[in-house]
């Protein structure tokens, strides 16, 4: 009889335990999942103007070929060690961005980039995909823009 309730103790005992780390375990996993899925509302990437100087763009229909050229030229001399056109490098593609992000976005985050990847949620979390932070290239806001023009083009 000693026998029989030991052993429905010891499997009572087993089963608790085991429940309790699933339990435990799927709490984990939830957490984990939310953190890396889980975007606050305000996050939305095309309404997300990001954080810094630039609280407006308005881009004309047509591209303005002249500030492209600029913008060409400013990002080969500031850009290409960490960006390429069109693959992941260092940092992300700069190709196609208009259709991810704000225009405001990418013009903060090539002036503001410090503060971006420490209270921006897409700049952070472009931090924890790259490992490496964008670096500050004391960029003017026009030559932000003539880069945004030139982004247009790609």
């Amino acid at each position: 009889m000693k026998k029989i309730i030991l052993s429905m103790v010891v499997f009572s005992l087993i089963f608790l335990v085991s429940c309790g780390d699933k339990a435990k375990k799927d709490g984990v996993e939830k957490t984990i999942k939310e953190t890396v899925t889980e975007e606050p509302a305000s996050t939305d990437p095309m309404q997300n103007k990001g954080i810094g100087p630039v609280k407006s763009v308005t881009l004309a229909e047509e591209i303005d070929h002249e500030l492209a050229a600029k913008g060409k030229e400013v990002y080969e001399q500031m850009c290409t060690a960490c960006h390429k056109v069109d693959k992941k490098f260092i940092g992300p593609a700069p190709k196609d961005i208009l259709n991810r992000r704000s225009p405001e976005w990418v013009m903060n985050m090539i002036l503001n980039p410090d503060v971006m990847v420490k209270e921006d949620p897409i700049a952070k979390a472009l931090l924890a995909e790259y490992l490496s932070p964008m670096s500050n290239q004391n960029l003017t806001e026009e030559q932000a823009r003539s880069i945004l023009e030139y982004f247009r083009t790609l």
